[in-house]
């Protein structure tokens, strides 16, 4: 026939605790942070200058930090034709750029995210440890599926991004 296993109380609780757990822990593991290293920002910095370069040698002027500048430099780039839908790499330093700007005058920081699909340089609103930003590659989306870039629009989304974030409720 039919043997029944009898489970104490407190063994049952224990096997439900752990049940929860593994499923938090395996929640929590979807993805995670990292700080950004030394070497990451010589590599974002050798992508800034790459545009910056560009800049200078097409228009004589250079990148600045300046929000207005820097934007109005890198549509010149794109509406010229300087850079491409094919230059996946100049876009995305162009989105770093965008980034830098952001975190500038928002006051966020770079952080490195890792889930399942790899690393990615993203921006961290403080205070929000679960909210993020992922500027790198608002430019080089639209341009390779040959949407017409505006660099000034795609700041302001990600401007409003950080302002819809820092105004959730706190839960």
């Amino acid at each position: 026939m039919f043997n029944s296993v009898v489970v104490n109380r407190p063994v049952l609780f224990l096997m439900v605790a752990l049940l929860a757990l593994g499923s938090v822990s395996a929640q929590a593991q979807q993805w995670r942070t990292e700080e950004i290293s030394p070497i990451t920002v010589n590599a974002m910095e050798a992508q800034r200058q790459s545009i910056d370069d560009l800049a200078r040698r097409h228009f004589g002027r250079q990148l600045n930090g300046q929000k207005d500048n820097d934007i109005a430099l890198m549509q010149r780039l794109l509406d010229e034709n300087i850079v491409t839908s094919r230059d996946v790499r100049q876009l995305q330093s162009m989105g770093l750029i965008l980034g830098q700007i952001l975190k500038s005058q928002k006051g966020l920081s770079w952080i490195i995210y890792i889930d399942k699909y790899g690393r990615s340089k993203a921006l961290q609103v403080r205070g929000f440890e679960k909210e993020f930003i992922f500027p790198v590659t608002q430019i080089s989306r639209k341009a390779e599926v040959g949407i017409r870039v505006n660099v000034a629009e795609i700041y302001k989304e990600l401007e409003q991004t950080v302002i819809d974030i820092r105004n959730k409720p706190p839960f």
